[in-house]
């Protein structure tokens, strides 16, 4: 079964995506902020990471920065799930080494597509 880990501030969209994601079949991780999804990694890299950008303690960026430069920090599919929609959020995302972005809200149909497009399902 492939790990994913949720790292989101809203324990409602934690909730959210962790059923979504449970139905496709993930072992599911959460994290309530940067820091501690990078903590989570540390003990073991999950497959895919669901990542919000605007959180307290580390934002999203600063975390996937900082996950790229772990050893197996290449590994994990990190999909941006944030209400930041502005083409330059995007492009600053993708250049930090995200593989996909989604909108918030969003739904089953949404992660589900967004996750066969980077070969996760």
């Amino acid at each position: 079964m492939k790990q994913c880990l949720v790292v989101d501030d809203s324990s409602v969209i934690r909730k959210v995506a962790r059923r979504i994601l449970e139905d496709l079949n993930f072992q599911i991780t959460e994290a309530e902020d940067g820091q501690q999804a990078l903590d989570e990694c540390r003990k073991s890299m999950p497959d895919a990471i669901l990542l919000d950008w605007n959180m307290p303690v580390m934002d999203g960026l600063e975390f996937l920065t900082s996950l790229r430069g772990e050893e197996g920090g290449e590994k994990p599919i990190v999909v941006f799930c944030t209400t930041e929609n502005d083409v330059a959020h995007i492009a600053r995302a993708i250049r930090a080494g995200a593989n996909e972005y989604i909108m918030k809200p969003f739904d089953r149909e949404i992660v589900e597509a967004k996750f066969q497009e980077v070969g996760l399902i």
